[in-house]
């Protein structure tokens, strides 16, 4: 199905970060725009902005300011005009946008599992102990540390090619990678385990692709409403709404997974402490339009069973 809009008389500007992830992610969502209004590669310029995130690569993500190390840079170009969309892998996304800017469009959701990538293969429980893994995701490394604190982990900062160069290079034994990524760009030679979530909650919106636009855009709002995947919608919605009511950050191991049956949702959430050492979760199932309520209620209830404190690092 086509949808019938005037012809631009200047391309729409999408902008990314230049990641070769990163870059699928915009392609894709060219693609999709282009065939819902069956117009011309042409029509549509893809725009490379560095991000603070891609420039610091040395350092732990909390050091240097979270999230929206990612996304400030690609926000202030669409706030000043220089593009029109954004696109955005939703678990690097702040859970509130600048005044302006709407992230209301998703596209349909990849596989949400992590992966386990090993130089010899195998699986996490096959690691020796004394084993390295490296990771600069503290929900990663907090999930890791709960199930195995016989490892060792090291900061692995860098896009998924540097992060599988680095295991390349022996900096460490074994990474975690989003199964969404490797497919994405069908990186069907590197070996590894998927994890089931059952074993180990992604993040937040893992595996999903947001288009964030201004607010006043009403071109933008109506040729986005043609790709958009309202399902995927629907499970970011309860998603979020957990992170959001956690206060969540790049600094808090978080996970969440919201899954749909029919005209129900199960919603899976957890937080750890992060050094390993607790980890707190809940598991509810309600109705697809209480999946945002019961994200909110649910990290309440896991905020009053941590107490506080919990996110602090305890000093062995």
């Amino acid at each position: 199905m086509t949808y019938d809009l005037p012809v631009p008389t200047k391309p729409l500007k999408i902008g990314t970060r230049g990641s070769p992830l990163a870059l699928a992610q915009a392609h894709e969502t060219r693609e999709r725009l282009a065939a819902a209004f069956d117009l011309p590669h042409e029509a549509f310029a893809i725009q490379v902005i560095q991000t603070t995130g891609d420039r610091i690569i040395d350092r732990p993500l909390k050091e240097i300011g979270g999230k929206g190390l990612f996304t400030r840079e690609i926000e202030q170009a669409m706030l000043d005009g220089s593009i029109d969309i954004a696109v955005h892998s939703m678990k690097d996304m702040p859970t509130l946008q600048p005044d302006g800017l709407l992230l209301d469009t998703y596209l349909p959701r990849e596989d949400v599992r992590d992966a386990f990538i090993a130089l010899d293969g195998g699986t996490l429980a096959d690691l020796p102990d004394g084993g390295v893994v490296g990771t600069s995701s503290l929900r990663r490394q907090a999930q890791l540390r709960l199930r195995r604190p016989d490892l060792q982990v090291v900061e692995f900062r860098g896009n998924l090619q540097t992060r599988l160069r680095k295991l390349g290079d022996k900096v460490a034994d074994a990474t975690f990678l989003a199964m969404a990524g490797l497919n994405r760009l069908k990186m069907d030679d590197v070996t590894r385990t998927p994890i089931e979530v059952e074993e180990m909650l992604p993040a937040v919106a893992q595996g999903a692709i947001g288009i964030e636009r201004r607010a006043n855009d009403l071109r933008a709002a109506d040729m986005l409403a043609a790709i958009h995947d309202r399902l995927t919608g629907q499970r970011l919605s309860a998603e979020r709404a957990f992170l959001q009511a956690l206060d969540g950050s790049c600094e808090t191991p978080i996970a969440a997974l919201a899954e749909l049956d029919g005209t129900s949702m199960r919603l899976r959430g957890e937080v750890l402490r992060p050094d390993g050492s607790e980890a707190i979760g809940d598991d509810v199932t309600i109705l697809i339009e209480d999946g945002a309520a019961a994200g909110q209620a649910m990290a309440a209830r896991l905020l009053a069973n941590a107490g506080e404190g919990f996110f602090d690092w305890r000093v062995s």
